[in-house]
């Protein structure tokens, strides 16, 4: 079952997005086998937003859990706060999958 996991940026921390971008990146290619779909929130001026979402497919919240703690952003204490939530594939890949 896939995982949608959102990610706020702490305000004051917000330069360890830049500091860690490449370890972090890294690190979300080191665990493609299951990233579905992973990215940084953006104003509609293309500016950072100060955060993240993820889509992971693992089979339990405890395997989203250890994927986001195992990020360096996390890991750094980049994040204000964490959302890990179930999320049902509908459509996908341009498919309705329903």
């Amino acid at each position: 079952m896939p995982y949608h996991i959102e990610t706020w940026d702490d305000i004051e921390r917000s330069h360890l997005r830049k500091e860690l971008r490449q370890v972090h990146l890294a690190y979300v290619q080191q665990q493609a086998g299951i990233v579905l779909a992973a990215g940084a929130k953006l104003n509609d001026d293309g500016t950072d937003a100060g955060g993240g979402v993820y889509i992971v497919d693992v089979d339990t919240r405890e395997e989203a859990e250890r994927f986001i703690a195992g990020d360096p952003f996390h890991a750094h204490g980049l994040f204000r706060e964490v959302r890990v939530q179930r999320w049902r594939k509908a459509f996908f890949d341009r498919q309705c999958l329903v």
